[in-house]
This record gives structure tokens, C-alpha cells and sequence, in this order.
């Protein structure tokens, strides 16, 4: 089945979203779209499975005018979408969520009963059709990601779906899950499935792509072979061209200077979100945390800031012990953090960015004037930040919540590295941001270690883990797996993947060096430096 998209269209108030794109998926290929976050392809997507109506422009099927009112009217003209989101009942198992909203019936008509052997048989069948490994009567809360994400795979299967649509569908899985993700592909583009791959990673889409199309701010700028250079694709995902490695010098590390022993962290439940985990960072070192998202690298982020209540062990900077403090106590004490979500977390959106950019330091001189602001020093803190920082915005007065995503990143950074740090702490440091932002990033984060700061990186992207890394603690249901030198392994990326499944280090040496990644080989296979940042 051809799919084509004919000047699509979507706008949200002033926000052109998706301008006048063109675009054809034939038969039985994987079609990449690519581009950074918020460039528009995940609109675009919900416009083709009946989610959004577009303003203008039109979707056609085999050359035939379509028409969405909703996701039901594209499943029926055979377009499935795997959501970036999963979209699954936790408590219902595989044959359950696959025809939830289609039941299977059996009976005298009019009866209804439901068919949950038939809808067994026909999981199994596709299952084993595709390689997709799934037992029917499993629950999905029981369920790995991967295993997960070949669910939702099922769901538009048994739809029988001959455009899958999966968006960002890396996102949460190891690189061994990427790796089988990968195959199933091929094997269902082999039996005449075509695929639009969104993403923003540069190593898997030449790993993975037939054809390429790359959308910036909306518009199509584009296509490229999957055989082009990483660098030649960061530049036309964001218009110039750009750095896409580290340049970091060997560390110099001094004395150990955060020590975390035993640490656990309990959720609501009562549950051990981080459980008993053992940290050391020198100075003048980057510590990564490495793992899936959710296996508590967010709990030990904010242990440490002192915004978890259920915590017990001990975390000494130097010589105060932070568990008990407060959040400003911590602060006070020289840690500067970075939150995961800079726009719930980390700003104020209704500030000023001069007023963001002392939001932990109001009430002291040289920004405090008795009970009121100083505002002749903000301004000028301000002025001198934004300068430093390339903070891209029209002054200090400008509320935060207007400037793009990486600017606000650039806006906390700010504030967190414009003070003396014997801690400093990111999380998720470039999500959301654009190949120039995260180059910025890195380079800052690099600089502040180079300075003789601790450094603590969480980060879901192991290119981003690989690339600013001294060392590598992997987590994994809030167990730390591992610590691994950035240096030790040839194979250091199959090798952390492997750990971030559970798999003991040894173990994963071993299993690593006999399965080489499949992205791994085709980045060899191209000649390029394995570790990159997009």
C-alpha cells in the first residue's frame, strides 16, 4: 500500500506546526522521518492516523483521497500506529490489550460471548509470523519495555496494518531491544508492511532507513541517503552545521568528595524505588548514571536535592551529611541541579529570566536590598548570564515560559553554574533540545568538571552517557548494576545495554563480545566514531 501526503498542513492558533508537507511511503520500506524535537513530526503523524485534522492539504491511499474523522477511520484503511506512549491496560494481559476496542465474539448471533482463545490463537499466530515473541496470557505489568512495545506492534497488526507508524519507538529501550526491535522491522517490511520511522537519532536511522526525510520547523528541507555522513544529517535536521562529538581532555580527579552508601528511597507505596545504592564522584570527574527510564535514577537525583521525603542511608558532601536537610539547605551547602523537567522544575514561567536566574539566591546580597530586590543587580547579573550563556531572547525582562526549550535549558544552567559548586548535578541535561543546544550543553558541563567540580549525569541516552562519561553506573530497578571506566570495554556500548537489562557486568563482557550490536555494525560499517551526541 503507497501512502501519500499532499501539502499537509497544521496549524495551532499562530503555531504553523506542519507547512505544506509532501511526503510518500511506498510499499514495503522504512521510511525515516528525521528531525529534532519539535520540528513538527510527531503532529504530522497524528494528522495521518486521524488524531488531528489537517487545515489544509490532503492523505492519499494506492492514489485514492482518504478521509480521517479519527484513528478508527485509519486502522480501517490499514494505517496502525505504535505511540511514542504505550497505550496498554497494565492489569489485562497480551490477548486482552490486542483487541481491546474489537473484541472477538463467538455464539449464537446476538449472544456475544468473547472469543479470548481465538484472540489467544491469532497473538500467537503473528507472533510467531514476525518473530515477535509475545506469550498471550501474559500481563502486561509483568512485561519488559521491549517486550511492551511488541504489544502495541500486535494491536496494529491484528488490525492488519499495512503503514505502521511508530514514533520515537527507541526511546525507552536498551540497544539490545533496539537490536530486535531493528529485525522485526525487516521482517515486516519483508512481507510488504511499510514503515515511517520517526526519531531524531542519526545512528539508527542509517542503521534501519530505505529512504530519509528530514523536517525543520515544520517544513520538509529535504531527504538524504541512509548512507550519508552523521554530520551531513545534523546539519540539515538543524540548518548549520554542527559538532557532534566531545572534546573533553583526560580527567584530573582529586579526592573523593561525595560518598552515597546505602541509599533507598521509598515511593508512596512504600516501595524501593532506589534500593541500597552505593556512589562515590571525585572532583574533577563526570559520574553518568546510565539505565531505562523509571528504574530509579529520577529518585536518586532528587534524594540527593532533598526532595524525596522516604529516604534513609547517607550522602556526605565533604563533611555535612545532606538526608534530612531541606532542598535550600542542600543548595546553600553547594549543589547546583539540574531537574529533568526544566519547564515544571526548573523555571518559573511567568518570571522574568533575570528573576529565574536568582531564584536561589534572592535573599542575599548582592540581589537582596532589605526585604526587596535588588533590581539594578539582577539586571545586570542578567545581562552578563545571557551574554556568557548565548541565552537567545530580546532582554532580562522577558518571562521564561516564552524562550524555546533550549534557551530555557541555557537559563537554568545559568543560574546552577554562575556560583561556586562542590556538586554539580544534571538530569536529562538535552532532552527536548536541538543538535546546537546540545552541543552548548555539553561543552558547559564539561568545562564545570575541568574546574574540579563533581559532576552527576542522568541520562537516558547512552551516546550522551558515552560521550561525557569518566565513569558509568548503571541502574536497574533501582539497583546499581555496575561501574564501569568510559574506557574499559571495546564494546562498551553492547556491554552497558546488556547491564541495563539487569545482566551482571562479567556476564555482559561475554554475551556483548558474541552479539555485536546491529547498529553498532552499521555505524562501523559506514566508518564512523561510534560515540556521538544527537
Amino acid at each position: 500500500m503507497e501512502l501519500a501526503l499532499e501539502g499537509i498542513t497544521k496549524r495551532f492558533g499562530s503555531l504553523v506546526a506542519n507547512d505544506g508537507i509532501d511526503l510518500v511511503v511506498a510499499p514495503g520500506e522504512v521510511h525515516c522521518l528525521l528531525g529534532e524535537n519539535g520540528a513538527g513530526k510527531s503532529t504530522l503523524m497524528n494528522v495521518i492516523y486521524g488524531l488531528y485534522r489537517p487545515d489544509a492539504g490532503r492523505i492519499l491511499v494506492d492514489g485514492r483521497p482518504l478521509e480521517l474523522t479519527g484513528p478508527g477511520d485509519a486502522m480501517a484503511a490499514g494505517i496502525g500506529m505504535v505511540h511514542q506512549h504505550f497505550m496498554l491496560v497494565p492489569v489485562f494481559t497480551v490477548a486482552e490489550n490486542v483487541v481491546l476496542g474489537h473484541e472477538p465474539t463467538k455464539g449464537p448471533k446476538g449472544v456475544g460471548l468473547l472469543d479470548l482463545a481465538g484472540a489467544r490463537r491469532r497473538v500467537r499466530e503473528l507472533s510467531d509470523r514476525y518473530g515477535l515473541a509475545v506469550d498471550p496470557d501474559a500481563l502486561i505489568e509483568d512485561l519488559p519495555v521491549g517486550v511492551q512495545q511488541r504489544v502495541e506492534i500486535l494491536k496494529a497488526l491484528v488490525r492488519d496494518a499495512k503503514v505502521l507508524i511508530l514514533d520515537e519507538p527507541t526511546a525507552v529501550l536498551t540497544p539490545q531491544e533496539t537490536d530486535e526491535l531493528i529485525a522485526i522491522m525487516r521482517q515486516l517490511t519483508a512481507a510488504g508492511t511499510s514503515i515511517v520511522f520517526i526519531t531524531h537519532k542519526l545512528r539508527e536511522v542509517r542503521a534501519i532507513a530505505d529512504r530519509i526525510t528530514v523536517i525543520r520547523r515544520g517544513k520538509v528541507v529535504g531527504s538524504a541517503d541512509p548512507s550519508a555522513p552523521e554530520n551531513e544529517l545534523a546539519a540539515l535536521m538543524v540548518g548549520r552545521s554542527v559538532s557532534l562529538g566531545v572534546t573533553k581532555a583526560p580527567p584530573k580527579t582529586g579526592e573523593v568528595t561525595v560518598r552515597v552508601r546505602d541509599l533507598v528511597v521509598r515511593d508512596h507505596a512504600g516501595t524501593r524505588v532506589v534500593d541500597g545504592v552505593d556512589l562515590d564522584i571525585a572532583r574533577g570527574e563526570v559520574l553518568a548514571v546510565a539505565g531505562v527510564q523509571g528504574n530509579g535514577q529520577t529518585e536518586l537525583t532528587e534524594a540527593i536535592v532533598g526532595l524525596q521525603d522516604a529516604v534513609t542511608g547517607s550522602i556526605r558532601l565533604g563533611e555535612t551529611e545532606l538526608v534530612g536537610l531541606r532542598t535550600r539547605e542542600v543548595l546553600d551547602a553547594g549543589v547546583g541541579f539540574v531537574p529533568e523537567d526544566r519547564t515544571h522544575d526548573g523555571l518559573v514561567g511567568t518570571f522574568s529570566i533575570e528573576e529565574n536566574l536568582v531564584l536561589d539566591r534572592h535573599r542575599a546580597a548582592p540581589f537582596a536590598k532589605g526585604p526587596a530586590l535588588d533590581r539594578t543587580a539582577l539586571r545586570a547579573n542578567a545581562t552578563q548570564l545571557i551574554g556568557d550563556f548565548d541565552v537567545r531572547a530580546s532582554g532580562p525582562e522577558v518571562a521564561a515560559g516564552t524562550l524555546s526549550g533550549g534557551n530555557q535549558q541555557k537559563v537554568v544552567l545559568a543560574r546552577e553554574l554562575s556560583r561556586p559548586l562542590q556538586l554539580f548535578i544534571a538530569s536529562q541535561p538535552t532532552r527536548g533540545l536541538d543538535v546546537g543546544s546540545i552541543e552548548f550543553v555539553h561543552r558547559r558541563i564539561v568545562a564545570e568538571r575541568d574546574a574540579g567540580t563533581p559532576v552527576l549525569i542522568v541520562s537516558t541516552e547512552l551516546d550522551e552517557v558515552l560521550a561525557l562519561a569518566d565513569r558509568i553506573a548503571v541502574m536497574y530497578r533501582g539497583r546499581v548494576v555496575g561501574v564501569v571506566p568510559a574506557d574499559r570495554h571495546e564494546n562498551l556500548r553492547d556491554v552497558l545495554g546488556l547491564m541495563m537489562a539487569g545482566v551482571p557486568e562479567a556476564e555482559a563482557v561475554a554475551q556483548a563480545a558474541a552479539y555485536p550490536s546491529e547498529v553498532e555494525a552499521a555505524a562501523a560499517d559506514a566508518g564512523d566514531d561510534p560515540v556521538v551526541t544527537t
